[in-house]
């Protein structure tokens, strides 16, 4: 068997070979906000990196905040000299970038599986996680949905405006779900799908949403459900590449329009054991339903990873399909919980609060702890919506009680990390009074 890294190496001099006019790779990972940062290398570089040179890059680029910026979160950012940390190559993660004007590669990196991984990274907090998990002999199988908007590349006065028809040129501002929006804007869909697969992500369903311009991607199930977010953080990364390419502007931004529905980032978890049962399944199904009691105990205390930001709040008990309590069904898409008909095999929950802007790795971190409280306390959930259409119990509604809701709550912080749940809150709590610190011209319409 080849060692790791005679196994990167020999991945980066293939892609050299079948690619050899691209000079640079972006080395990119997932902050908390949700955005990619990293570093371009020469891709010669790249090799000394592969065979073992190290990797290193400033620990506190995972806490910047949603613009960039930089808080004093503990003694981090201002009281520890910035130091470096050590990262490590994702295999199977270098790719070309087709949406770029130049040849140009990329490839993920993350400090989990390094001597000193970063306690609040995302994809290691949910390494941590699976890790765990598979110790117990739980093996989820993960597949995500995400939501998007099409709008036109140029904005008009800093607002969105609606996708144009390529075959009319008339303004997409007619919400449906008909099959023929996914005709009118192929040429784009059709370039976003070509684009992930050759980024490795499995594409299977497409449809065109409720919302105006709005459009839903699934992913397969995979069985690596660290791979299953790295895809979703990808597919947004070259869907506003592409987008971008063809005259338009991709946005997961989870309520851009009030009137009409918000997008969301739907996550399907089934929990296996080593011989391959599906754990949910067994006695009448009752683990599945310990599982939910888990899930709905601990996601009031989740919002701030689920509703990432002021908007993502917004979306909540919107027009469509948005819940404003923690709550569960059968086949029932108002159900922030919702139980797909399936067969036993199959069986699995859908967890469809967050928004499409949620950190990927860290919404499926969240999920999985809750679903594994749930298998460990063996409660029984509340009543489902199917019984009782009111049932279900109140969560967090704006960002600030959410912090607080979700700092001290001792499951979460053993679940995740207390450390990380510090970080995270801090980082949360300061993006949002950032948010607030500029005035708006509707505040002087009212009040000058």
């Amino acid at each position: 068997m080849k060692s790791h890294a005679a196994t990167l190496l020999a991945e980066v001099r293939t892609f050299r070979q079948n690619h050899p006019d691209v000079r640079y790779v972006d080395l990119i990972a997932l902050d908390i906000p949700g955005h990619f940062y990293g570093k371009r290398y020469p891709v010669d570089m790249l090799e000394k990196v592969a065979a073992g040179s190290p990797l290193k890059l400033p620990q506190n680029a995972v806490l910047l905040g949603a613009q960039g910026g930089l808080f004093k979160i503990g003694d981090y950012c201002f009281h520890d000299g910035d130091p470096d940390a050590n990262r490590r190559l994702v295999p199977g993660t270098l790719k070309p970038v087709s949406w770029e004007a130049q040849p140009l590669g990329q490839m993920l990196i993350t400090s989990d599986g390094t001597e000193a991984p970063i306690e609040f990274e995302p994809r290691e907090v949910l390494a941590k996680v699976l890790e765990r998990l598979h110790r117990k002999g739980i093996h989820p199988v993960v597949a995500f949905e995400l939501e998007f908007y099409l709008f036109d590349k140029k904005l008009s006065d800093g607002l969105p405006q609606f996708a144009r028809d390529p075959l009319s040129d008339d303004a997409d501002d007619q919400p449906n779900l008909h099959i023929e929006r996914l005709s009118r804007f192929a040429p784009v869909l059709d370039d976003m799908v070509e684009t992930a697969k050759a980024q490795g992500i499995d594409i299977t369903v497409i449809t065109a949403e409720l919302g105006p311009g709005q459009f839903e991607i699934n992913f397969g199930h995979l069985e690596d459900g660290l791979r299953a977010a790295d895809w979703a953080a990808l597919f947004c990364r070259s869907t506003r590449g592409v987008a971008l390419k063809h005259g338009y502007r991709a946005s997961f931004m989870a309520k851009p329009y009030l009137q009409h529905p918000g997008s969301g980032m739907h996550v399907h978890v089934s929990l296996y054991d080593a011989a391959g049962n599906n754990l949910l399944a067994a006695h009448q199904q009752q683990p599945l339903r310990h599982a939910v009691a888990g899930c709905l105990e601990l996601l009031p205390h989740c919002m701030p990873i689920f509703s990432p930001n002021h908007n993502a709040f917004r979306r909540l008990g919107g027009t469509v399909n948005a819940a404003t309590r923690a709550c569960w069904g059968y086949e029932d898409r108002d159900a922030c919980v919702r139980i797909p008909e399936s067969d036993p095999r199959n069986l699995r929950i859908e967890h469809r609060l967050a928004s499409a802007d949620a950190n990927p790795y860290l919404v499926l971190a969240a999920i999985l702890v809750g679903l594994e409280q749930g298998l460990e306390a063996a409660k029984e959930p509340i009543a489902p919506l199917n019984e009782d259409r009111n049932s279900g119990t109140d969560f967090p509604l704006e960002m600030l009680d959410a912090v607080r809701a979700m700092q001290h709550q001792p499951a979460l912080r053993e679940g995740l990390g207390a450390e990380f749940v510090d970080v995270y809150c801090e980082n949360k709590r300061q993006d949002h009074l950032a948010f607030q610190q500029e005035i708006h011209a509707r505040e002087y319409r009212w009040y000058l």
